[in-house]
C-alpha cells in the first residue's frame, strides 16, 4: 500500500458525503492524469498509488464504513469488533463533556470532579470488551491512548501566583490525585499538560496525555484581558481635582499610584508590568480605572463647604466647552 495515514477523501478531492458516482468520476479523472504511462512528473507514480488505494476503500461500502468509523487505523481493527475507536478520547465519546475542577478563591484545595468517574474520563473504556472482543493482553492490536481534556477554574489571585498544587479526581474505585504545576500568570484557555495521564492505551500501548484547560473565574475586583488587569480605583472628589497619591490593591499586593490633578471617572492609569506574570516574556500591565466616589452623608460643616463651592465654582460639566479630563496616563 502507498499510504496508511492519508485522508482518502482528500486524495480524491471529494466531500465525506459524496455518493459512489461522484467518487468514481473523481477517481477516473485523477487516475488518467497521474497514470505513470501518461505522467512522467516526479511523484506522479506515488500519487497514482494513493488514488488507487483511496478508491479501493471508498468504492467498497463495507470498507468505507469502517474507514469512516475508525479512520486511518481501520485496517488494524478486527472485523468482528463493533465498538468505539480503541484509545479514543472518552470526553469525545461522551458527547464532548468538559469537567470543571473549581479551586475557588481560597487556594488550591483538593477538589473532586463532581462524581464523574476517572474510568469514564481517562481509561477503562474497553474494560468490558477485553475478554470477549479480541482486545486483551494477548491481542496483536496495540494503539496509544487518546489525549484527554478537563477544565479547571482558577481565581485571578491563584492564576497570578501559580505554584505546585494537588488536584484530586473522584473515581468509582476511589480518588486519584495529580500533582500539578500551575505556571504563574496562567491565562484563560491556557493548557497545562500532564504527560501520560490521559486515556489508557490498547494492547499495552502508552497512555495519552491529560490537558487541564485553565478558566479564570469572574472576580469582584479584577477584570483580566489577556495578561492585562483592570481594577477600579475609588477616589474622593478633592483627590480627583487636586491630585493625590493613593493605594491600589493588585493580585501581587498593594501599591501606590499617583492620580493626576483633574482626573475624571473612567481615566485609566497604567502601571507597567503589574499585570499577569509571563514566564516567557514581558508581564502584562495593570490599569487603575478612576472612580470618583461622593460621600453618602455629610456633616453640617461639610455641607456648608459644599454649598460655598457650589456658589463660587464656575465649572459646568454640561457645557460642551468644558471637556472633562480623562484618557490614559
Amino acid at each position: 500500500m502507498a499510504t496508511t495515514t492519508t485522508d482518502y477523501y482528500q486524495v480524491l478531492g471529494v466531500e465525506r458525503s459524496a455518493g459512489q458516482d461522484e467518487i468514481q468520476r473523481a477517481y477516473r479523472k485523477l487516475a488518467r492524469h497521474f497514470h505513470p504511462d501518461l505522467n512522467r512528473e516526479p511523484g506522479a507514480e506515488d500519487r497514482f498509488k494513493d488514488i488507487n488505494e483511496a478508491y479501493e476503500v471508498l468504492s467498497d461500502p463495507k470498507k468505507r464504513s469502517r474507514y469512516d468509523r475508525y479512520g486511518p487505523q481501520w485496517r488494524q481493527i478486527p472485523e468482528d469488533y463493533d465498538g468505539p475507536m480503541p484509545g479514543s478520547d472518552p470526553f469525545a465519546a461522551g458527547g464532548g463533556r468538559r469537567v470543571y475542577v473549581n479551586t475557588g478563591g481560597g487556594g488550591f484545595d483538593e477538589t473532586g470532579f463532581g462524581g464523574v468517574g476517572i474510568d469514564d474520563l481517562l481509561g477503562g473504556l474497553f474494560g468490558g470488551r477485553a475478554g470477549a472482543g479480541g482486545f486483551g493482553r494477548g491481542s496483536r492490536v496495540s494503539a496509544p491512548g487518546a489525549d484527554s481534556e478537563a477544565e479547571i477554574e482558577l481565581s485571578v489571585p491563584d492564576a497570578y501566583a501559580g505554584g505546585r498544587r494537588r488536584i484530586t479526581l473522584q473515581t468509582p474505585s476511589g480518588p486519584r490525585s495529580f500533582d500539578v504545576t500551575v505556571p504563574a500568570g496562567v491565562t484563560d484557555g491556557q493548557r497545562i499538560r500532564l504527560a501520560g495521564q490521559g486515556s489508557g492505551g490498547l494492547g499495552g500501548g502508552p497512555r495519552g496525555d491529560l490537558y487541564l484547560i485553565a478558566r479564570l473565574a469572574p472576580h469582584p475586583r479584577y477584570r483580566v484581558e489577556g495578561r492585562d488587569i483592570t481594577v477600579q480605583l475609588p477616589v474622593t472628589p478633592w483627590e480627583a481635582v487636586l491630585g493625590a497619591n493613593v493605594p491600589v490593591d493588585t493580585p501581587g499586593g498593594r501599591v501606590q499610584v499617583q492620580v493626576p490633578a483633574g482626573s475624571s471617572s473612567g481615566r485609566r492609569l497604567r502601571l507597567r508590568g503589574r499585570g499577569m506574570p509571563n514566564p516567557n516574556g514581558a508581564a502584562g500591565d495593570l490599569y487603575a480605572e478612576v472612580k470618583i466616589v461622593i460621600p453618602a452623608q455629610v456633616t453640617p460643616d461639610e455641607r456648608q463647604l459644599w454649598q460655598r463651592l457650589a456658589q463660587t465654582a464656575t465649572f459646568d460639566p454640561r457645557n460642551d466647552r468644558a471637556a472633562p479630563s480623562g484618557g490614559r496616563s
